[in-house]
């Protein structure tokens, strides 16, 4: 497993794109694809990893708390951000996998940090028939998986 590549740069295509697709999303819910959106889901873009709260009004200058809540769940509401629970009391924020491609988690149990990674395509393979099997089993539908590996990063070790 690798690390999953940073996210694009801004300006280029990729952001383009994404940028362009989230607004397509909030439309179709009635809502606008404000300054502050932007800024949150810019800064979700740059971090290349989930990010708490506290990381996200770090990155977007001037915002309240109270905003980034209700910005935040408007955005998970229109599927462009999901909210990832941690192993602390902290719940973490990335870009839906529609925006961001699919990817699983290392999660520290130290610290919290979430840190994303991309699974090789044998593994991926080996979970698409796993789950299969267990569907089958339990007469099922799989719709989607992730993978959260617990463990203690390079800090906390």
């Amino acid at each position: 497993m690798s690390a999953v590549p940073e996210s694009p740069t801004p300006g280029g295509r990729d952001t383009d794109r994404i940028h362009h697709e989230v607004g397509l999303r909030l439309g179709a819910l009635d809502q606008r694809y404000t300054t502050t959106r932007r800024a949150v889901v810019a800064a979700l873009m740059a971090a290349g990893r989930p990010l708490t709260i506290v990381e996200i009004l770090g990155s977007v200058a001037g915002m309240p708390t109270s905003s980034a809540y209700r910005n935040l769940t408007v955005l998970c509401d229109a599927g462009v951000a999901r909210r990832l629970p941690g192993l602390d009391d902290l719940g973490r924020f990335e870009l839906a996998e529609g925006l961001s491609g699919h990817h699983h988690h290392l999660v520290c149990s130290g610290c919290g940090t979430i840190t994303d990674i991309k699974a090789s395509s044998r593994l991926e393979r080996a979970l698409a028939e796993a789950a299969r099997q267990a569907a089958a089993e339990a007469d099922f539908e799989v719709t989607d998986h992730r993978i959260d590996l617990e463990g203690r990063c390079a800090r906390c070790r």
